[in-house]
């Protein structure tokens, strides 16, 4: 972005101050550690609270900050923006840009699957635009404004990630960015602790299409009787992808080895498509990520390309290799009975010479049903396939009483949260070069420790 902070002041309804014609801010930043020169330093009240790291935003080349009007006033070397409300003030800054500079806006959600859908998308767009997409996670109420505020000047198409876990964040998100395609890829069980069940997350997931444009496209998962009943009032044209014969996109003949899954369109005289990532689960974001590039006329060959090598975000399901050789299926950013059942089925068919070895974390905000679901992962935990299992977390214990019923003695672990140590020591201690491992757990389990000792 480039903006003179002057246009900046009166899209926030200030009123500017003349030299602020002359200040051009090139960038907007909450982290004052990591902001570039030129950047304008928006200080959130959160757990630390921005406003004190002031001095540290100008050292490190802030030009302008905001301020929240019911901070004590302190001298800065830079000129303040007197808000009442930082956060809001960056979300109206965002809308301010958006519309200035014109994408189109895809918006994708989902209980699974919307990082890796978001990815493949924008993959599929790049191919004949100027493509801006979601940097990590920044999928929430400050990190969709801060997407918006990284676009350069020329970008054409948005790929926007939308996260939520209560009622009206997709609303608030939606109306923000205004899409015109809204892509939701499944109704799982993450965050039914504050939703009750999957019908509720339904109806919290259909918020992406508040914002819609009247002449917008929803696409959605076919398969899914909650998302087929809810979408029949909604009055934008919808396209659906899926595995059944009623879907606008059907895949067919899914395939999948250690490194790829293969699969075939029917709509589009059985073209053959293959992503670098194992799962058939996987192949629904595939399908939901074509059926926005047919709407944005992609050519089919495009999209194969695309969807053969596209750049998957860190820690979601990608091979990794151990100290000892062995190769380690990471996927420790979050989890879910469905993401999980899935890893776990698709791990289960990787190829080894050696053991299937299964590190295991909590599943978090699954609320009164949470050890129904922790307990009801040991159908998918077969001991003729998954020779050792390593389970961490207060939910998981009731995962290992269960597992230590059909499996051999010595070969279920259990372990505190606060013991990932001696996990990590006895992991260790029983990995070889020939073994393969799959991690997986919530991100507030921190598996990703378990992966950096391996």
């Amino acid at each position: 972005m480039k903006m003179q902070l002057a246009e900046i002041a009166r899209s926030l309804r200030i009123e500017p101050k003349e030299e602020w014609e002359d200040i051009s801010v090139t960038s907007v930043s909450f982290d004052s550690r990591s902001l570039k020169p030129g950047a304008l330093f928006i200080p959130i009240t959160a757990g630390n609270d921005g406003h004190r790291f002031i001095n540290n935003a100008q050292e490190n080349g802030a030009v302008a900050t905001l301020w929240q009007e019911d901070h004590t006033q302190v001298e800065t070397q830079v000129p303040k923006l007197i808000v009442s409300n930082t956060i809001e003030a960056l979300q109206k800054l965002g809308k301010y840009y958006l519309e200035k500079i014109n994408p189109g806006v895809v918006a994708v959600t989902g209980s699974n699957g919307k990082t890796t859908t978001k990815d493949m998308i924008a993959a599929i767009l790049k191919t004949q635009f100027n493509v801006k997409k979601t940097h990590a996670n920044f999928n929430n109420h400050i990190g969709v404004p801060m997407t918006i505020l990284s676009m350069e000047p020329n970008t054409e198409i948005l790929v926007v990630e939308m996260g939520m876990d209560h009622f009206g964040e997709l609303d608030q998100l939606s109306k923000l960015v205004n899409p015109d395609v809204a892509v939701i890829t499944m109704i799982g069980e993450a965050h039914i602790e504050f939703f009750g069940n999957r019908g509720r997350i339904a109806d919290a997931k259909m918020e992406i299409a508040h914002g819609l444009k009247e002449d917008g496209i929803l696409v959605y998962n076919g398969d899914e009787p909650l998302l087929r009943e809810r979408t029949a009032k909604l009055s934008q044209e919808k396209r659906t992808f899926g595995t059944s014969a009623d879907d606008d996109l059907q895949a067919a003949n899914i395939v999948s080895d250690d490194v790829k899954t293969a699969f075939r369109v029917v709509a589009w005289e059985n073209t053959n498509f293959t992503i670098p990532m194992i799962g058939s689960y996987n192949v629904n974001n595939a399908m939901a990520a074509l059926a926005v590039g047919e709407l944005y006329h992609i050519p089919i060959v495009k999209m194969q390309e695309a969807l053969a090598k596209f750049d998957l975000t860190a820690n979601r399901t990608e091979w990794v290799q151990g100290s000892k050789g062995e190769r380690i299926l990471s996927d420790v950013y979050n989890s879910n009975p469905t993401a999980v059942k899935e890893v776990l089925k698709a791990f289960s068919q990787v190829k080894t010479d050696g053991n299937r070895i299964a590190v295991l974390g909590d599943m978090l905000e699954l609320g009164e049903q949470s050890e129904q679901m922790h307990v009801g992962l040991a159908s998918s935990i077969d001991p003729e396939k998954i020779t050792s299992v390593y389970l961490c977390g207060k939910m998981m214990e009731k995962l290992a009483i269960t597992l230590k019923q059909k499996y051999p003695e010595n070969k279920v672990h259990y372990y505190e949260t606060t013991e990932k140590k001696q996990l990590i020591a006895d992991l260790q201690a029983e990995v070889s070069k020939q073994d393969i491992v799959v991690i997986k757990g919530s991100h507030g389990i921190h598996l990703e420790e378990v992966l950096t000792n391996l």
